[in-house]
């Protein structure tokens, strides 16, 4: 099997770290967002990102990131990719770099969700629904987890995304159970009248309130795609196509030949070495959700940033082990500013940050149309044709 110029391509989604509010911002209540800008401004300048910084990620923004200075001569290619989907949620971001953007508007429940739903969510589980409304994933278990963890009750709870989130003390419902129950209520919400992203098992432990944590047995029910992605395009022409982290649930497993569960972005990481060690030729497509779950939604700067500089101490290790052959790029599918308002996500242009050992050159690759400019490169890569979205910028990598 001929490839066109890399042998392997890794994709590295960087869940949230968004790098400026977006042009539509003001559609979405984000205007003013800049997770990376906040991120560096909570570290007075003591942000240390020597790798990312070599990438060019202080290039690609109108302001550089503070104690980041823009690379003299990046190792590469950098820009900034804005959405056209008509939401900022994990799934709209990730089909829409394989060349599916989500044209309308999905289902969210600022109210809660019908009657009808929660009452046959119900009678399946043989359990009572609580809460049933927008609510902070932490501190929905600090404010119901004791009731929950007495009663075996289901906490049902959504947040300004189309997601259905069902949390429950691994205690009290294994998590068999548990996902039994989230598959159950995707089955629900598959449309035709209501149409909803994901469905999230959201499981913790603990022995009280002000220990309760979530657990990385997370799992997400995601709609499943409604077309042709980049993914099944490379899978039917037979190239290897690898997951690792939440990746696989976004994509309802469709498409992978191979997929690995992450527990933390180091886990995520290891996983990422062990592929590296590989001979394939495909794609990996690989996500890092920590930011997100872990310090975005709770709006906490410091515990980001400390995630990045972690993130980027290991891919020091991933650019030293590239082949001649390999194409790395970094990315976002969306921003969850920690220092903004609120804890759902941000509407912001995302980085994007591209690398081989083979490049001669470095550059901009200015701020492209759609998050599908990334697939449609994977695409052209492997001699895929690139379908109606997205534009490859595999040839501006000279």
């Amino acid at each position: 099997m001929n490839y066109q110029k890399y042998k392997r391509v890794f994709g590295i989604v960087l869940d949230s770290v968004g790098t400026g509010a977006a042009a539509d911002a003001a559609k979405y209540g984000d205007v003013g967002a800049d997770t990376l800008g906040h991120v560096g401004a909570a570290y007075h300048g003591r942000l240390a990102l020597p790798n990312l910084g070599r990438l060019g990620i202080s290039n690609l923004r109108d302001q550089p990131l503070l104690g980041v200075a823009p690379a003299e001569s990046p190792l590469g290619y950098y820009g900034r990719m804005a959405e056209i989907s008509a939401g900022k949620d994990s799934m709209d971001g990730h089909w829409e770099m394989m060349g599916l953007p989500v044209k309308q508007s999905l289902a969210t429940f600022p109210e809660g969700f019908p009657a009808e739903i929660i009452q046959k969510l119900e009678e399946f589980s043989g359990r009572r629904v609580i809460v049933n409304h927008p609510y902070s994933g932490t501190a929905v278990i600090h404010d119901y987890g004791e009731r929950q963890l007495d009663t075996g009750e289901l906490i049902v709870y959504t947040s300004g995304d189309s997601v259905m989130q069902i949390a429950a003390h691994e205690d009290v419902i294994p998590l068999t159970e548990l996902y039994r129950i989230c598959a159950y209520a995707r089955t629900l919400l598959n449309g035709p009248d209501i149409v909803v992203g994901r469905v999230i098992a959201r499981p913790y432990i603990g022995p009280d309130k002000d220990h309760f944590t979530r657990t990385a047995n997370r799992r997400d029910f995601s709609l499943e795609p409604t077309g042709e992605t980049a993914i099944d395009r490379l899978h039917q022409a037979g190239w290897d196509t690898i997951a690792i982290g939440k990746i696989n649930d976004i994509f309802s497993g469709r498409g992978f030949v191979r997929a690995y569960h992450n527990e933390s972005n180091l886990d995520g990481m290891d996983h990422v070495d062990e592929v590296m060690g590989q001979d394939f030729s495909g794609f990996c497509f690989a996500n890092l959700v920590d930011f997100d779950t872990m310090y975005g939604h709770r709006r906490d700067p410091i515990g980001f940033g400390r995630a990045l500089m972690d993130f980027d101490q290991r891919l020091g290790t991933v650019l030293d082990r590239l082949h001649d052959d390999d194409l790395l790029v970094i990315t976002a599918d969306h921003g969850n500013d920690p220092g903004f308002t609120g804890t759902d996500h941000t509407r912001e242009t995302v980085p994007l940050l591209v690398y081989s050992p083979s490049m001669h050159g470095h550059g901009t690759l200015g701020t492209r149309s759609t998050f599908a400019d990334f697939g449609a490169t994977v695409l052209e890569n492997f001699n895929l044709p690139t379908g109606q979205y997205g534009s490859s910028f595999l040839r501006e990598l000279q």
